[in-house]
């Protein structure tokens, strides 16, 4: 939801600063002997985000696919698919808020990766109901997993954005400003409302994922430009194979996956522990028996369905028109 590339404020967030300002480049080398082929992958600094790559990079499962990955952090999802639009990422990492990016088109959703549950709509001390954020500034990193849980809260209000005072904010921001007290809710995620929480320990937790999980679920994914999928078939078979290794690691050793995950964000275990507490973690074996049985098809039918009524699309899309999930099965090794 988690977006993901989340700043957070306070001593602890000077750590998490510096690790995401700094670009992870990752083992190199070729499993055949050959010159390893360089990749650039998207990322956010969270569990949702880093832990694959942080177990490819731990067990050298770059090398051993015949690559060379260079990690760059993002804030979000959005601005990874606008840099694989420009061509300055190959790969990325989204979560739910930004999946109507290649549902238009965008972008090609080559893996899902988990399903989130990080989301919540957050609010002042005091205010204890979504009717009563009527008329009040609503901080919100715009086309985000923050943006769609606000947009679902307010609906199921019988409100609209139209009722609030939306301004939007990136994560740094929203940590900042909630925490002074300078907005009076935000639609947002953890890790970082739990940073919030260090300065404003009573806040309120209006709205989470959980409340509308008959009607959307929120898959985090990974994604690729249109013209990597199109032209660099070796490479995007490549990687698929490295996050299927990693997939399989991670789901089977949990506890060194999170740390791991601490140890390339350069946060404490029990931070990273806390944030994977609200992540599902989806097995190589679910993820092909879901895409085989039209589940993930169907989740994704739901979110387009979603952005529909929020906006963002102007038709539903057919999931098939960019989910990749025939060539994500096809890279099992």
């Amino acid at each position: 939801m988690r977006t993901s590339r989340r700043l957070l404020a306070g001593a602890a967030a000077g750590a998490i600063v510096a690790a995401l300002l700094t670009g992870c480049e990752s083992d190199s080398g070729s499993g055949s002997g050959g010159k390893a082929e360089e990749v650039t992958f998207g990322y956010i600094g969270d569990f949702n985000g880093t832990s694959l790559l942080a177990i490819a990079n731990d067990q050298k499962l770059w090398a051993k696919h015949g690559l060379k990955a260079d990690a760059k952090v993002f804030t979000n999802g959005p601005l990874q698919i606008q840099a694989l639009g420009a061509g300055d990422l190959d790969f990325g990492y989204i979560g739910p808020g930004a999946m109507w990016l290649p549902a238009s088109g965008q972008a090609k959703v080559v893996a899902i990766n988990t399903l989130g549950n990080a989301d919540r709509v957050i609010a002042q001390p005091g205010i204890t109901s979504i009717q009563q954020l009527k008329g009040k500034t609503v901080g919100v990193p715009e086309g985000t997993s923050g943006d769609m849980i606000l947009t679902l809260a307010l609906k199921k209000a019988g409100m609209t954005k139209q009722d609030v005072k939306v301004v939007p904010m990136d994560p740094s921001t929203i940590v900042s400003a909630f925490s002074s007290k300078k907005i009076d809710a935000a639609g947002f995620w953890y890790p970082a409302t739990a940073t919030i929480k260090k300065q404003v320990p009573d806040l309120v937790e209006l709205a989470k994922n959980d409340d509308f999980a008959s009607e959307v679920s929120f898959p985090t994914a990974f994604v690729a430009g249109n013209q990597v999928v199109a032209n660099e078939k070796a490479k995007t078979e490549k990687v698929l194979a490295v996050l299927r290794d990693a997939m399989r690691y991670r789901s089977e050793n949990m506890d060194q996956s999170i740390a791991l995950t601490a140890k390339m964000l350069k946060i404490p275990v029990d931070q990273v522990k806390a944030d994977a507490a609200n992540v599902k973690v989806l097995s190589v074996d679910e993820l092909d028996t879901m895409t085989k049985d039209g589940t993930i098809d169907k989740w994704l039918t739901g979110m387009s369905d979603y952005f529909v009524q929020a906006g963002k699309l102007k038709s539903p899309a057919d999931p098939k028109s960019y989910y990749t999930g025939d060539l994500f099965m096809a890279a099992a090794q």
